[in-house]
């Protein structure tokens, strides 16, 4: 393949519709509206820390391959955390920014980030996007390379080119097999103490004499357009949080990404006083964003699994995702799952430290999993029901 490399300061540079015959169907985040809303609502950009340098390959006139590469500061908005890393290099006097992330901005989600055109020859592709980005990290005079929440084939491909293969852990409910009928046939695979606790949580949820839905973006009025966004803004200000998403994304949001968004709500008469915000593709459910102005018990727990849950069984989803960390998640039927992320470290000395600190961290992460895999709720293999 001839292929030629480019680097452009963002996604409105690329046609929609080049961009998205690289996306993976289920991938609401890496889609081009998503990813321009975030530019065109300034987002991203300068003010967030979060500059655009999109990584092309063409063949020819088409567009082969693509990665959402940004130049950054800090640290903020990643979820794969390298902090401590961070102050040893500064401890050891080595500039530890400007570095490079290959992600979607604060979106902890897995999906690729090394985006091939399906039917293309994907070793040459890979091989001129791995080498763009070194010439951007050259050109930036970063430090580093990340790229975050990336498929553990895609971090094996990295780790060949001198890249550090990361493992860290999320919580995932993953449809069965056979698909589950409804939300009591996903409870009938729990054990019996587990099953009473769920339906018990529920009942809480359901007795604050709140009105609960589940809406489509489409069914949504500017009333629960206007909330999700104060939702985000209340949860960010009591978590002492960057608010990243600005006004413009939440106007973008209901014209742009309304046919991508589902929101769970609790309704005081007409009022809307908690919901959550999240995004549905394909046979793919990701939970997002929560809060509230009454505080009630379970009620969390009831917009942002349980009503999910409900609505991946009802839509025959393979998966729903909701969200960083959570060890509660696990009893309400999400289980652990191991995520990949892969880093380039400029420095050889430190780049040997990090991989000493990410061999250990794998062998904690590893046994955390199975910890909690003996905490499931589910039944094991051959155990009767209750």
């Amino acid at each position: 393949m001839s292929l030629a490399v480019s680097v452009v300061e963002g996604v409105t540079e690329v046609p929609a519709g080049e961009w998205d015959a690289l996306v993976d169907p289920n991938d609401p985040f890496l889609e081009h509206a998503f990813l321009a809303a975030l530019e065109r609502s300034r987002s991203v950009g300068a003010r967030a820390g979060w500059q655009p340098r999109f990584v092309l390959a063409r063949e020819g006139p088409a567009l082969v391959g693509a990665v959402p590469l940004y130049l950054k500061a800090n640290s903020y908005g990643e979820f794969i955390f390298d902090w401590s890393w961070a102050n040893a290099a500064l401890r050891s006097g080595l500039p530890y920014y400007p570095k490079l992330v290959a992600a979607v901005p604060f979106t902890p989600v897995t999906g690729s980030r090394l985006l091939v055109r399906p039917g293309v020859a994907r070793q040459p592709v890979l091989a001129a996007l791995i080498a763009g980005m070194r010439e951007v990290a050259d050109d930036e005079h970063a430090s580093s390379i990340h790229v975050l929440f990336c498929p553990e084939d895609e971090a094996e491909a990295l780790a060949g080119a001198d890249f550090r293969h990361r493992l860290s852990m999320q919580f995932h409910w993953v449809n069965r097999a056979e698909p589950y009928r409804d939300f009591d046939d996903f409870l009938g695979a729990f054990r019996s103490r587990n099953r009473k606790q769920v339906r018990k949580e529920r009942a809480t949820a359901a007795g604050h004499g709140l009105r609960l839905a589940t809406l489509e973006g489409a069914a949504l009025g500017p009333a629960e357009w206007t909330a999700l966004e104060r939702f985000y803004d209340s949860n960010t200000d009591k978590h002492g949080s960057p608010a990243y998403l600005t006004p413009e994304f939440f106007a973008l949001l209901r014209t742009e990404l309304a046919h991508r968004v589902v929101a769970t709500f609790a309704y005081r008469g007409d009022v809307p006083v908690a919901g959550t915000l999240n995004f549905e593709r394909g046979q793919h459910l990701y939970g997002r964003y929560w809060g509230c102005l009454e505080e009630r018990d379970m009620l969390h727990f009831e917009l942002c699994y349980y009503r999910l849950i409900e609505r991946a069984i009802e839509k025959g989803h393979r998966r729903f995702e909701a969200g960083a960390q959570g060890e509660h998640k696990l009893k309400r039927g999400l289980d652990p799952a191991l995520t990949h992320s892969a880093h380039w470290i400029r420095d050889p000395d430190f780049g040997q430290a990090v991989r000493r600190f990410i061999a250990e961290e794998a062998q904690m992460v590893r046994r955390e999993v199975a910890e909690y895999q003996a905490l499931s709720p589910y039944r094991r293999a051959g155990e009767l029901a209750e």
